[in-house]
């Protein structure tokens, strides 16, 4: 009881109560007041939130560009007038060399702007006088083309800098011919390596009948001359590509399904071949043909004449030069004997030059993971490579006496190769996401022994993997025909 009521004896009144939570908002309130004072005075920056002020750059972009008041000067192009800044237009070098030098515009109010360019039009030029009176300008890939003429014209970096990025970002079918072309004219060295390096991946990993309809005779013979082609089978599989691309530019009205291409060119292709037979030629020899000489030289024929079935399709299109296909047969004869007769064990060294020149591509697409093994069709001078993925990893063996084989191997105790192995993934624009490369690499193999070539990370994997390799199986040495004395290359 005693203790009760010393509780009672010290509770305050009900108005007390009020009184004192009154006396402690106040001083919360004032305690904040204080506290906001502070802030304020240590961030005289801070601003209060009440009003929001109009954004400085679409400001200026709006009254200044958009509505041209203060005007000073005015441009005159492509039939339309623009009312604007000299000390915003002296951000271009084409405008500030204009203003600054002793020409005659220096003094003029305004100005008429010849357009030699035909990329440029009109809404271009928007965009870019527009970029001088804002922080950022949103180009889409469709007119980045037209801007980065402008850009170019009117001498502006950061934006020429900011096309170029884009035309990266959105390299795809449809662009690639395009931006490629507008690289060249505009001296965009990394746009154009990064057309290229997507057409390498695509060209055939890919196909496509507008891309092949847009792809210039100059790009095709850089695509087929590099090593870096990615092939999903073996060379005959160029060919057949280049046939149909061939077809396609002498016929761009056709228009049908990536499916119905092949049996259309080699129906065209045989009418032609019928005429052309009366004078004993063939179809890279006449007229329309002769074009795509240059193309078609820098198809690695020695890959293509070692499969038998490849062998009858090429002589039945007529479409190669006899005398092309005569050197070549000879040459791999040669190769042949050289390593069955003269104990060839393969490339001793890497020789870089011949591996980019002379060396097979040949790939392989694997749809999702699992086991496979396979190995590329023809005659590789008696080297029957198998290649195995399998638990992540890639594994070359030489088979010889352990499984039957349905073509002439090798029985040397010992073969060598020379390779190198690529391993892609692609976005759904063609863009690599994944990739993992060897490097050029010499392999020894005896007799049925297989190697593993590369460990690959489960975390980076992305499928379809896309597997590309090089392949050399003879050496680099060169003999000479004792009847011709002319050099034979062997690859």
């Amino acid at each position: 009881m005693g203790i009760f009521s010393s509780k009672l004896l010290f509770q305050p009144s009900t108005q007390q109560c009020c009184e004192h939570k009154k006396r402690k908002r106040k001083s919360k309130c004032l305690h904040d007041s204080e506290t906001e004072e502070e802030e304020e005075l240590e961030d005289p920056l801070n601003t209060p939130r009440r009003k929001k002020l109009k954004c400085t750059s679409k400001y200026i972009y709006q009254t200044l560009f958009l509505n041209g008041e203060n005007s000073d000067i005015k441009i005159c192009a492509l039939g339309q007038e623009w009312n604007l800044h000299k000390i915003y237009l002296c951000q271009s070098r084409y405008f500030s060399s204009m203003f600054c030098g002793s020409w005659r515009e220096s003094s003029m109010n305004v100005i008429e702007l010849e357009i030699p360019d035909d990329n440029i039009d009109t809404e271009a030029l928007q965009v870019t006088f527009g970029s001088l009176y804002r922080d950022d300008v949103l180009i889409k890939p469709s007119r980045v083309i037209s801007v980065l003429a402008a850009a170019c014209m009117l001498q502006l970096d950061g934006l020429i800098k900011q096309c170029v990025e884009i035309m990266k970002e959105t390299i795809n079918v449809q662009t690639v011919c395009g931006y490629s072309s507008a690289a060249d004219v505009y001296g965009l060295d990394s746009v154009k390596n990064k057309c290229l390096e997507w057409l390498l991946n695509n060209l055939m990993t890919h196909q496509n009948v507008d891309l092949f309809k847009e792809l210039s005779i100059s790009m095709m013979k850089q695509l087929i001359c590099s090593p870096d082609l990615l092939v999903t089978q073996v060379e005959m599989d160029v060919y057949t590509v280049l046939k149909k691309w061939m077809f396609l530019q002498l016929v761009p009205s056709w228009n049908g399904s990536l499916k119905e291409l092949l049996p259309a060119a080699d129906a065209w292709f045989s009418q032609r071949k019928n005429d052309l037979e009366e004078n004993s030629i063939t179809f890279l020899e006449c007229e329309q043909g002769c074009q795509f000489v240059q193309v078609f030289r820098h198809l690695k024929l020695q890959y293509i004449i070692s499969d038998l079935n490849s062998v009858r399709i090429v002589e039945r299109d007529a479409l190669i030069p006899s005398e092309w296909l005569s050197s070549v047969y000879k040459q791999q004869w040669f190769a042949m004997l050289r390593t069955e007769q003269d104990n060839d064990t393969g490339p001793q060294e890497i020789n870089k030059d011949d591996m980019e020149n002379n060396s097979m591509r040949c790939g392989r697409k694997l749809s999702k993971d699992g086991d496979y093994c396979w190995r590329w069709t023809g005659f590789n001078f008696g080297f029957d490579l198998l290649v195995t993925y399998t638990k992540r990893h890639i594994i070359f063996k030489r088979n010889t006496l352990n499984q039957p084989c349905n073509m002439s191997v090798s029985l040397q105790s010992q073969r060598s190769i020379a390779f190198r192995l690529r391993l892609s993934s692609f976005d759904s624009n063609g863009r690599i996401i994944f990739t993992k490369a060897s490097g050029y690499q010499i392999m020894n193999f005896d007799k049925d022994q297989e190697q593993v070539v590369m460990n690959l990370d489960s975390r980076l994997l992305i499928f379809p993997l896309y597997i590309c390799c090089n392949f050399l199986y003879t050496s680099s040495e060169r003999r000479v025909d004792s009847e011709s004395q002319q050099d034979i290359p062997d690859n």
